[in-house]
């Protein structure tokens, strides 16, 4: 797909203000509403933009420990089951499958340092074929963004 300074334009504002009116993107970018409205929404069905939502401040909601856990399988036998683990709890952040130490990082939010060692050793450590675990806590986020660096030449 096509990405044009417009486009990249529209993605920028959205990254940051999603919930912003074509009407006030069509007057910062000098074009009509229903022409923003239809870059938005081509933009969707070619999955470049592929939601909208709320960033929350999960220290306030009670959720003040973040951990990263480096997951190792025994075998790719048991990668279905543990990522329908992951897709299922909402204290799994996000999930990447690695290259280096470990198979999968994930980023989890939990309470408490005992919520996290329940989520370790009942859960993660009890799934078939998890063969260990490394995790590592963060002090503080320093910064923790959901932009995507789309700025640069066009796509050719």
């Amino acid at each position: 797909m096509h990405i044009d300074e417009l486009d990249r334009s529209i993605l920028t504002v959205l990254m940051t203000e999603g919930r912003v009116k074509w009407s006030a993107l069509a007057e910062q970018f000098g074009v009509s509403a229903p022409a923003i409205a239809d870059r938005v929404r081509r933009l969707e069905k070619a999955g470049v933009l592929i939601g909208y939502a709320a960033r929350l401040n999960p220290e306030v909601l009670g959720f003040g420990l973040t951990a990263f856990v480096t997951i190792t399988l025994e075998h790719p036998q048991y990668r279905q089951g543990f990522v329908d683990y992951v897709q299922a709890n909402s204290r799994v952040q996000s999930c990447h499958h690695i290259v280096g130490d470990g198979d999968y990082l994930l980023k989890v939010c939990c309470r408490s340092t005992s919520e996290l060692e329940q989520l370790l050793s009942e859960e993660l450590k009890a799934l078939p074929g998890v063969q260990q675990t490394r995790t590592t806590i963060s002090l503080r986020s320093i910064k923790d963004t959901a932009v995507v660096p789309i700025e640069g030449e066009e796509e050719g």
